[in-house]
């Protein structure tokens, strides 16, 4: 994580010092608040990284000396095959197109739809506790 949070602090340092050039020489407001502000939120990307990092164990990325093959193996789960994501990204359109045009009846169902196919997402894989 450490990589992460530096490339963070560098993000962070370009949009203050941008910042400062466009204060100089825009004097313009909302753009000079736009760029502190995307700074800040950088910032606060990049302090989270860094306080994570300290926490977890050092990854082959955090090792300048590492080599390829350190990294090989297992990452993770990924699903090789869901419709769940199709239905969230459905539900959540069709949130969108209610708060488009602003027809609350369809964004509660627009709601609960996203709520149940979060759920279905998030769960898919999930069976029943073990039984001792």
């Amino acid at each position: 994580m450490k990589v992460e949070s530096r490339i963070f602090e560098i993000i962070t340092a370009f949009f203050f010092l941008a910042a400062i050039v466009y204060t100089v020489l825009a004097r313009e407001a909302v753009g000079v608040a736009a760029l502190f502000l995307t700074g800040g939120l950088s910032l606060i990307i990049g302090t989270y990284f860094r306080f994570v990092s300290r926490r977890l164990e050092a990854r082959p990325e955090d090792n300048p000396e590492a080599e390829v093959s350190d990294g090989a193996g297992d990452v993770g789960f990924f699903s090789p095959g869901s419709y769940w994501p199709i239905g969230v990204a459905a539900s959540a359109a069709v949130c969108g197109i209610a708060l488009a045009f602003w027809h609350v009846w369809l964004l509660v169902i627009g709601g609960v739809l996203l709520l149940f196919t979060v759920g279905g997402l998030v769960f898919e894989y999930h069976i029943r506790p073990a039984e001792h």
